[in-house]
């Protein structure tokens, strides 16, 4: 199907940097795509809406004989992940213990989790594993220097004190000097806020989705376009599926009239939230999108991505059982980012863990490569036709551009 217009519903992950930083990614990522398919394009300037918790910016894209219009809506919620961010920082660390070493590990879910995707399993222990190499690290340290202060003849008291203040230190300077390239703190605020949300703990996030599911059906019903894409990445993979089933709760006939409505989600980890036994809740909302009539869904998995589960059916990896005439979705499409990258570049990045995520949200170094987030985005097919012609695509643009365009980027 020809695209003239586009809406992309864009639901943000667990991610504290909110707007600023996506809409400068969009806007970088946006103008390499455009060089490396010899496109022409403008992304217009972020629109607020003061009554709501949206962003919004136009995006003209032109190639050859074509134009498309994108309507990028980006639903806002980092102002809750930024009071999560300020919880104390010994409170993390108890609930960390709590959720991952102890409910989480008796429920099973670390188990299941290895058993779908053992590489994510191990992913989902380091957070717990670094942290208590941390806290070992400054108790060896603590009792170093307590030994070492009772040697010199000081009181028991004072070198107990001394080897309780050099401890914490120690584990202090580690946790902090580390973190900008561990990410652990911000991992035991994620790893809590998810577990609370699947045991439907955290009525805050339920208010805000509720309320973007209202903003899904307005955006929808009032749009022009020819296709509406609600958009989640990572953890932003649940909560579109948490929005877009409240949104056909308020609208059951959304996607049968207006524009066609698609759900895309983007190195998912769904099982994090679906794999609690409480979390019946959130099974039954896959369920309910995997025979959802007017709703297509793309999931796109990588296995280059140890944050994402690959592979995995979002149905049938949840014990979900459906009729095979009953089951529309989701379509799954599994992405390799050495088809993305300069062959240069994969040997290195594919061991930076975040920078490989977050690729699904990039431009693209190569030509030729059957997923391209930009041109799902602001390009001529639709996502139907992108995920199950992936060559029709592929040669729809090579025409246009050679095959000899691929783009060196900096690591």
């Amino acid at each position: 199907m020809q695209i003239h217009k586009r809406l992309v519903i864009y639901v943000q992950g667990y991610d504290p940097r909110g707007l600023a930083e996506y809409y400068r990614m969009f806007r970088r990522e946006f103008r390499r795509t455009c060089e490396l398919y010899g496109l022409t394009g403008k992304v217009g300037s972020p629109q607020n809406d003061p009554k709501r918790f949206t962003t919004a910016w136009d995006v003209t894209t032109n190639g050859d004989g074509w134009q498309v219009e994108t309507r990028y809506l980006f639903l806002r919620w980092e102002d809750i992940i930024r009071q999560d961010f300020a919880r104390p920082v010994w409170w993390k660390i108890v609930q960390m213990y709590r959720t991952w070493g102890g409910l989480t590990l008796l429920n099973g879910v670390v188990w299941r989790m290895l058993k779908a995707h053992w590489r994510f399993g191990l992913f989902s222990l380091y957070p717990i594993v670094l942290l208590t190499a941390w806290l070992l690290l400054g108790a060896f340290v603590g009792t170093l220097c307590m030994k070492l202060v009772t040697s010199l003849g000081a009181p028991a008291l004072v070198a107990n004190i001394v080897g309780t203040v050099t401890g914490l230190g120690a584990f202090a300077s580690m946790l902090w000097l580390t973190e900008p390239h561990t990410y652990l703190l911000y991992l035991c605020d994620d790893g809590v806020s998810t577990y609370q949300f699947a045991h439907r703990q955290r009525p805050d996030w339920e208010a805000r989705m509720e309320v973007f599911a209202g903003y899904v059906v307005d955006a929808v019903r009032d749009s022009k376009a020819d296709e509406a894409i609600i958009v989640g990445h990572s953890s932003g993979s649940f909560l579109a599926v948490d929005v877009l089933d409240r949104a056909l709760t308020r609208d059951p006939q959304l996607g049968s009239h207006g524009p066609r409505v698609r759900l895309l989600t983007l190195g998912a980890n769904l099982p994090i939230i679906g794999f609690h036994p409480e979390a019946n809740w959130f099974r039954n909302r896959l369920r309910r999108l995997a025979v959802a009539p007017d709703i297509d869904w793309v999931d796109y998995q990588s296995r280059h991505d140890i944050m994402n589960f690959w592979p995995f059916d979002p149905v049938v990896g949840h014990g979900i059982v459906l009729e095979d005439d009953e089951r529309r979705n989701p379509l799954v499409v599994s992405v390799s980012f050495r088809d993305l990258w300069k062959p240069g570049n994969f040997g290195f990045r594919r061991w930076r863990f975040f920078r490989a995520h977050f690729q699904f949200l990039m431009a693209n170094e190569r030509l030729g490569a059957a997923y391209d987030y930009y041109l799902i985005c602001c390009g001529p097919l639709d996502l139907l036709t992108r995920a199950m012609e992936p060559q029709e695509a592929i040669a729809a643009m090579a025409a246009k551009t050679g095959p000899d365009r691929d783009r060196t980027t900096a690591g």
